[in-house]
């Protein structure tokens, strides 16, 4: 016992000659350093000069200075020079009301989809993984525009819905709610079907057979036996389409018709037209503390044992 206790201390003795305290600062530096620098510039900066930007004041010409004031935050909340103005606290909520139904209708479609991909064979798994991630090989914009195309009045969608009569003949069906919808759920499904089929190659089959040889029926084998060890992967797929969702203008813009004013075209507009930076630097901060929020709830939720997730 002695002789070991001897031999450790020789070996700190003689890693602590080796790494003195400024070998050691130069080591860290070399190693972490340049990812450090990287965060700070390109990261942190950015961030804090968006939130002090949004305490400052726009001039008559669009140009950006003093004094120090909440007025942005103000006029973000609704309580503007005239009274109460709801415009932009309803745009906050009908972005998350987006976000909240592109996440929904992801979900509904995602849980079977990955379900499916599980119980193929290997090399039929792998091609449907492939044909997943596909959608990611191509601009956002592009696939917006090839929905239009899908949906045109010529489109046999568009055939098809004017001889169920839900459509009028040679009308596009877009802009539309259900066209949004749709191009979301093409643009962000792939985020919720990878992390749920993760959990569900890691599923435990046993217990889902032991609630049915106790009697379970299907809904109940699917909460109680499914439902809790998917869980986390759910929580991960639904966080990963709510975040970018919330910000989302590009969709609506284009197959909603631009009707309604969404959180992110308020910040391009606030950066763009009207000149308004500190006032486009307050919106964009709210919307990073809304995805803020999120991370922290997954990150709580993910923590936590599954059973009491849904309890």
């Amino acid at each position: 016992m002695a002789k070991k206790i001897r031999g450790q201390r020789e070996i700190e003795i003689r890693f602590g000659e080796r790494l003195t305290p400024a070998r050691q600062l130069v080591r860290s530096a070399l190693t972490s350093g340049p990812g450090i620098l990287w965060v700070n510039v390109f990261l942190l900066l950015p961030l804090l000069a968006v939130i002090a930007m949004g305490f400052l004041t726009r001039g008559s010409y669009g140009e950006i200075g003093l004094p120090l004031t909440f007025e942005n935050y103000t006029r973000l909340a609704g309580f503007g020079a005239f009274g109460f103005d709801p415009l932009y606290p309803l745009v906050i909520l009908r972005s998350l009301l987006l976000a909240a139904g592109t996440t929904l209708v992801c979900l509904l479609a995602g849980f079977p989809l990955a379900y499916f991909i599980v119980q193929l064979p290997p090399r039929a798994k792998q091609i449907a993984l492939t044909l997943v991630v596909i959608p990611f090989w191509t601009n956002l914009l592009i696939r917006t525009y090839a929905w239009q195309i899908l949906l045109g009045p010529e489109s046999l969608a568009a055939k098809a819905a004017s001889a169920l009569g839900l459509a009028e003949a040679g009308r596009p069906l877009y802009p539309s709610l259900g066209a949004v919808y749709l191009g979301m759920l093409a643009a962000y499904l792939p985020f919720l079907v990878l992390p749920l089929y993760s959990s569900f190659e890691k599923l435990d089959w046993s217990i889902a057979e032991a609630a049915m040889d106790l009697g379970a029926d299907a809904p109940r084998v699917l909460r109680h036996a499914i439902l809790p060890q998917v869980l986390p992967g759910m929580i991960a797929g639904m966080i990963l389409v709510f975040i970018p969702a919330v910000g989302q203008f590009v969709i609506p813009d284009l197959l909603g018709g631009a009707r309604t004013v969404l959180l992110g075209n308020a910040i391009q507009q606030q950066f763009g037209a009207s000149r308004d930076w500190p006032f486009g630097a307050a919106i964009a901060f709210v919307g990073m503390a809304v995805v803020m929020l999120g991370l922290s709830f997954y990150a709580r939720t993910a923590g936590s044992d599954s059973e009491e997730a849904l309890l």
